[in-house]
């Protein structure tokens, strides 16, 4: 039995009742976990306080003997000295048989008592557990790829303190991933296991493409007036060269399309290439285009595109 057991309520530093199911007693650790971890908090000591206290709660009700042990020892609320200065905790009222004022009624002797003592001090070697195994501290880093680098799915290295660890990037990885190396963190304790490498991906951009979840790419294309008034079909590019697309007539400027396949290849699949067609307008134009610009703007006099806007 440990002494702090008396002091602390486990079952409150987690948030959960006393007749907590394991499962809901691991789900409450994981979401503070989540909360207070050090990575998620940098610099603030109080959170770090916490972090600890809610470990030490979760190792204690986690295991289902320990557990026991535990709440045993809150139930009876006293403690006193073993063999050898170690501590055994007992219910006063097991020692005296349940009588008030500590004396058995009806005059009998006190065997019990001395009983209750000697089946304590026999015990004597349970004192305190030893020291539970603890995971070593996850250690947190970054490495910044390219656009294309990450596409392809590289393998990096990393320095930890003298020790050099290769990551293997995952195929397609996104701006903000994380990678998980088991075993490469800080040393654990008591015979734990080593915490984990974290490594964060920072993915450059591209001057062309962008990024739509993790396997969608997105581009925008210009195209001309008559391109979008009369239809057409016109080229756009891809990751491993070009491709065409039928653009409808009447298609409006901002309409997106999509070209299954041509987008990120990952493990778990390919994404599209979604294209966004946009109309540009030139900003200089010669006299012939000038005068056939004004002709077409005679022919849509009777075009009114803002009607619907009562203007």
């Amino acid at each position: 039995m440990r002494k702090e057991w008396l002091e602390k309520d486990y079952y409150a530093e987690l948030g959960v009742s006393k007749d907590a199911s394991a499962k809901e007693i691991k789900k409450a650790f994981r979401r503070l976990a989540r909360e207070l971890h050090p990575d998620n908090n940098p610099g603030d000591e109080a959170a770090e306080a916490r972090f600890k206290e809610i470990n030490e709660a979760y190792d204690t009700l986690n295991d289902e003997e320990t557990r026991k042990e535990y709440d045993h020892a809150r139930e009876m609320g006293y403690f006193v000295g073993g063999p050898g200065g170690g501590q055994q905790y007992v219910r006063v009222e097991d020692l005296f048989g349940g009588a008030p004022g500590g004396a058995q009624s009806g005059g009998g002797d006190f065997s019990d008592l001395f009983g209750g003592f000697q089946d304590l001090f026999s015990r004597g070697g349970r004192t305190q557990a030893p020291p539970r195994p603890q995971k070593g501290q996850d250690v947190s880093g970054t490495i910044s790829l390219s656009f294309h680098e990450a596409l392809s799915g590289p393998t990096r290295s990393f320095t930890i303190g003298d020790e050099t660890v290769k990551v293997k990037i995952p195929q397609g990885v996104s701006d903000g991933t994380k990678v998980r190396v088991r075993g490469k963190g800080g040393p654990g304790s008591n015979g734990g296991p080593s915490g984990d490498l974290l490594v964060t991906v920072n993915v450059g951009d591209h001057p062309v493409f962008g990024r739509a979840g993790k396997r969608n790419l997105t581009i925008t294309v210009p195209m001309t007036y008559t391109e979008a008034a009369l239809g057409s079909v016109i080229t756009v590019p891809t990751l491993d060269g070009s491709t065409k697309i039928r653009v409808p007539a009447g298609t409006q400027s901002g309409t997106t399309m999509k070209v299954s396949g041509k987008g990120v290849e990952t493990a778990k699949g390919t994404g599209d290439l979604l294209v966004t067609l946009e109309i540009a307008v030139p900003t200089e134009i010669s006299e012939g285009e000038r005068q056939a610009l004004e002709s077409l703007q005679s022919a849509e006099a009777e075009w009114q595109p803002r009607a619907r806007l009562g203007v």
